[in-house]
């Protein structure tokens, strides 16, 4: 079995915990608010920031799960718990986009005037808090999933802020109430695309399908070319977590070969498939006229 690994970014837990924070600090000064104002969308940003503490405590404990070393009764240790954090965190910003939803309706039929003028301030410091947290994370999302999702939630709830404020100001200098409405309308659509995309990728890597960028007909073409490779088959190609991408199959060899061969053979073919396709744990079951399927997906 291979495990090879190419430089990676090291991500920080710290951030997460700064963020937190000063979530928590925003939450309660727009609940505040937005019962004293009655901003619909204040509220509502004041729910999503409340979503986003729960996501970011979450993703903060999974991220300290997944440093935890592998045991005898978890021998991959706990390397999923971030991505597990990512699919809850990606179905929490779907289901708060709803209730926002649910909520606009609502106030779309019955409107009520808004004190619009700490909307606006409020509004100012969503979008200051959040947006410092948005560049504390920013690095580490590009590199981790469980990141991202946080991210995520920082990120669209400076965006809400953002809506929040220009509705603030429309409703302040015209009267335009029911843009409270609209403006948290617009902010639920955007949760929804960005959750449902994070939660398709978090859930791809939970049920071990095989990742986009990898086709398996062009695995088996690239091992095939390598001397003494008869078959490669019974294949399955799944990522552990977003650093670790595992292969393993049974190879059926042209000759009935010394252990010593098989390992210099193996060693080529995991040459060949972490140059070529990134894959740095391989397992591989050497055959030798072996009677079993032969496809390259076998279905136990």
């Amino acid at each position: 079995m291979s495990h090879s690994h190419s430089h990676k970014h090291q991500v920080e837990g710290k951030n997460l915990l700064f963020s937190i924070v000063l979530n928590v600090i925003i939450t309660l000064a727009q609940i505040i608010g937005g019962i004293l104002s009655g901003s619909l969308a204040l509220i509502s940003d004041a729910l999503h920031n409340f979503s986003d503490v729960l996501s970011l405590i979450f993703s903060l404990v999974a991220h300290k799960l997944s440093k935890r070393k592998a045991s005898f009764n978890q021998t991959f240790g706990f390397k999923r718990a971030e991505i597990l954090a990512a699919f809850v965190n990606a179905a929490t910003l779907i289901i708060v986009a709803f209730i926002l939803i649910y909520g606009a309706i609502q106030r779309l039929i019955t409107p009520i005037e808004i004190e619009s003028n700490l909307v606006i301030w409020l509004a100012l410091l969503g979008i200051i808090v959040n947006g410092f947290s948005v560049l504390l994370l920013k690095k580490d999302a590009n590199h981790n999933m469980n990141m991202k999702s946080a991210y995520l939630h920082l990120l669209t709830d400076m965006l809400a802020s953002v809506a929040v404020l220009i509705g603030g100001l429309l409703m302040l200098f015209y009267k335009i109430y029911w843009i409270d409405s609209i403006m948290t309308l617009g902010i639920a659509i955007y949760l929804i695309v960005v959750g449902f995309d994070l939660l398709k990728k978090a859930t791809k890597i939970l049920m071990l399908f095989t990742p986009d960028h990898i086709h398996i007909k062009e695995i088996v073409r690239e091992v095939h070319k390598i001397k003494g490779v008869h078959k490669l088959h019974h294949i399955h190609v799944w990522h552990l977590n977003e650093e670790e991408l595992h292969l393993e199959a049974h190879l059926d060899c042209t000759e009935d070969i010394k252990m010593s061969d098989f390992n210099e053979l193996l060693h080529q073919i995991e040459k060949v498939l972490l140059e070529k396709f990134e894959i740095n744990h391989i397992n591989i079951q050497p055959e030798f006229k072996k009677e079993d399927p032969k496809d390259y997906i076998v279905q136990d």
